[in-house]
């Protein structure tokens, strides 16, 4: 069983947190009869990029995501260079009744925004390493560039300060982590190509790591947001938004993410509900919480 939380387009109240729900990972139905379940009035009142996790030890879930409304019309270089460097953030212990949302600040002085923020338990810190876009102008940049960031909490609510955690040759935003046989597995958008680029690192601040070849998403242009998540059989999927298309997400499945042998699924493989579904976070719950879910929403 699963929960994707979404946002839907740039359109009045599109720009705000959605739920739907699957069975196998690959078929979704939209719940709350379309309508956004989570709506946050902050900052520019707006919600993108919204992240699920839980925490183990508490089981308390939070959401979190990226301050921003473009539908508000200043469009996306404001939103780049002097947009917000708040997280919003919502807690709740069942999946149904949430927190109001919180803002936290969290970007480095010189942030020109803070973009899809996302988290995984780090098992041996027993803390949630989070993690980041920003457009940052560093000592001989030319320009500002998309660099990732990170920091420690174990609440949401306490932060360690945030520290630069992943740069490339071009802008990097959209990092998604999955942990499987020792290794972390990175996902990212490379801002300026457009594609998907995966590696691995041993441990999460490692600044070693191992890049993967994939042929599947080295040609797949136009596509953001990715989330990785195994299925009930214990294959790996991986949904990536297509914004270039305006298509909304779209699977692909592999057996082995250290080869990243992808493959994109044919339309008749699955579905993604009726609503399009943007850049957001898929997380696994249990059939009790799947059946509380769509009896109340």
């Amino acid at each position: 069983m699963y929960l994707f939380t979404h946002f839907t387009s740039e359109q009045e109240n599109g720009e705000q947190i959605y739920f739907s729900v699957s069975e196998d990972g690959l078929h979704f139905n939209d719940l709350n009869d379309g309508k956004p379940v989570l709506v946050s009035t902050l900052g520019e009142a707006g919600i993108r990029d919204p992240f699920i996790i839980k925490n183990p030890v508490t089981n308390i879930y939070y959401i979190i995501g990226t301050d921003l409304r473009i539908g508000a019309g200043k469009g996306w270089h404001v939103a780049q260079h002097e947009g917000s460097r708040d997280l919003i953030v919502f807690e709740s212990k069942d999946l149904v009744n949430w927190s109001a949302p919180r803002l936290i600040s969290v970007g480095v002085e010189s942030a020109g925004c803070c973009w899809a923020p996302e988290a995984i338990w780090d098992v041996e810190k027993e803390q949630f390493f989070v993690f980041w876009a920003s457009m940052v102008q560093m000592d001989g940049d030319k320009a500002p560039k998309q660099r990732m960031y990170a920091m420690y909490t174990v609440d949401f609510k306490t932060w360690t300060e945030p520290f630069l955690y992943y740069e490339a040759q071009n802008h990097t935003i959209d990092m998604n982590i999955v942990y499987e046989h020792g290794w972390y597995y990175r996902f990212m958008k490379d801002e300026t190509t457009k594609r998907i680029i995966m590696d691995r690192v041993k441990t999460l601040t490692n600044v070693l790591s191992e890049p993967i070849h994939s042929e599947v998403l080295a040609n797949f242009e136009g596509v953001e947001g990715p989330q990785t998540y195994q299925l009930p059989d214990g294959d790996w999927c991986l949904i990536v938004d297509q914004f270039g298309s305006g298509k909304g997400y779209i699977p692909l499945v592999c057996k082995d993410l250290s080869k990243g042998d992808f493959r994109i699924l044919n339309s008749d493989e699955y579905h993604m509900g009726t609503l399009k579904k943007r850049h957001g976070g898929v997380i696994k719950i249990s059939e009790g919480e799947y059946h509380t879910l769509i009896n109340l929403l």
